[in-house]
């Protein structure tokens, strides 16, 4: 049973109780990342609820190893990188019980004059969401994080170099109960964790990868959709090492199946009623029709948000499960784009993003890409039917640099995002492949150290 939400005054109860005596107080970075500082409960109730709490303007401005990066307007050496405020949403305060007496709330970020901080991935969507308000709409979202699992801790595997890793399961377990059972007092950890930290879970199911498992959640509104998967992946990481083994979200880990993200979106209206279904062809609505005929249009110019690393476009492979062809299907997990549900939970299915995907970039990218669908009246064009693998529709891009050019010169994602945006995604993308471009791989020592 899913929680109840965290409220302000619960919270000071309970502190006042000495059962919370510290608060987590968290922003998403551009990886997607939870970043901030653990609070004494008392000093979060004092100072920081009626007034903020600062972080370094770079946490928007660095690349994975935290390494600080040159090129960024928001923050640099010349900036002398100062501060930039963290605003608590008090609407995300939730307890987190795989930590003693530990609560936390997630956080808009701000400059110092009350302006929102436009490239922080929670604006980013937020600013969508509010394009969506202008017609009356509320976005649902749901998302679903594969990941695989081995019975090493986070430390052995840096120790070896993630070399040599023993995965909980040794041969495919998707939907095999006597497989997820191998590890089910982690599985059952996680969700009654999630649970306790207000997600609704549902269910939980092996997958193709060797060790390989999904916790899936219940949809809800965008934004809390993107919160709490951002609060799922750091606490499924931090049971995992207390359990003392490890688990990865990597899009592509080995040359198996990667892990997917698949992220499930629809529209109601202010009263609630569903915006996609109507009378026409499939169930659709003319919303619906254009809605997804924007997907179609912008996905290739948008797959950055989408898949952010290298890593990334390695799932892309036939008969992979992960997409190749830019194409809608009902029900066809062929297609980038799977349409599934009927009336009321008519809904579609993107299929590209992995489990390395910021939710709110990728979330606001199909919200943008509809309401452009929209705003163009795009005619949607025929449902592809059978192995779109083998298709000769337009491809989803096959590297990063194709993914950072497309994004950099699309008038859509500037018309939607902002040229801010626009720039300082493509620069975060440019210094991913830099820092790829740089580095020696295993696979080069193999091939050329002897025999070249």
């Amino acid at each position: 049973m899913t929680a109840p939400r965290l409220t302000l005054d619960r919270l000071r109860a309970l502190v006042a109780a000495g059962e919370i005596d510290t608060v987590v107080l968290a922003m998403t970075d551009m990886q997607g990342r939870l970043q901030g500082k653990r609070l004494a409960a008392d000093y979060f109730l004092t100072d920081v609820v009626p007034g903020a709490a600062e972080g370094c303007g770079y946490l928007l401005a660095v690349d994975v190893d935290m390494n600080t990066v040159d090129g960024y307007r928001i923050s640099s050496w010349d900036s002398g990188y100062g501060d930039l405020v963290l605003t608590p949403d008090l609407d995300t305060l939730r307890m987190v019980p795989w930590h003693p007496a530990t609560a936390m709330v997630q956080c808009d970020v701000h400059h110092h004059d009350g302006r929102p901080v436009t490239v922080s991935p929670r604006q980013i969507l937020r600013r969508q969401l509010e394009r969506l308000a202008g017609y009356g709409w509320k976005a649902y979202a749901g998302t679903e994080l594969e990941f695989i699992v081995f019975r090493d801790s986070y430390e052995q595997a840096w120790s070896r170099d993630y070399h040599g890793l023993t995965p909980v399961n040794q041969y495919n377990v998707d939907y095999s109960v006597l497989g997820t059972s191998r590890i089910e007092p982690l599985l059952r950890r996680l969700r009654n964790g999630m649970a306790g930290a207000g997600l609704t879970v549902e269910s939980a199911k092996g997958e193709c990868n060797l060790g390989q498992h999904e916790i899936a959640f219940k949809y809800d509104e965008a934004l809390t959709t993107c919160d709490n998967h951002a609060v799922y992946k750091t606490g499924a990481k931090e049971i995992a090492a207390q359990e003392g083994v490890s688990l990865t979200f990597m899009a592509k880990y080995d040359e198996r199946e990667g892990n997917s993200c698949h992220i499930h979106l629809s529209l109601r209206d202010a009263d609630g009623r569903p915006v996609m279904a109507g009378d026409g062809p499939h169930g659709f609505s003319r919303t619906m029709e254009h809605f997804l005929a924007g997907q179609l249009a912008c996905l290739a110019e948008f797959s950055l948000l989408l898949a952010p690393t290298v890593n990334s476009y390695k799932r892309y492979v036939p008969g992979s499960f992960a997409p190749t062809a830019i194409a809608w299907g009902r029900d066809n997990r062929t297609c980038a784009l799977r349409v599934v549900g009927h009336g009321p939970s008519l809904r579609f299915e993107n299929r590209v993003p992995g489990g390395d995907v910021n939710p709110y970039l990728a979330v606001a990218a199909l919200i943008a890409a509809g309401l452009h669908g929209i705003e163009q009246q795009l005619t949607l064009e025929p449902e592809f039917t059978g192995n779109a693998y083998a298709s000769d529709a337009p491809r989803v891009p096959a590297s990063l640099r194709e993914a950072v050019d497309a994004f950099a010169r699309s008038a859509a994602a500037t018309e939607a995002f902002g040229k801010d945006v626009v720039e300082h995604y493509t620069h975060a993308g440019r210094v991913e492949l830099a820092a790829y471009e740089a580095a020696v791989t295993d696979w080069e020592r193999r091939r050329g150290f002897e025999r070249l």
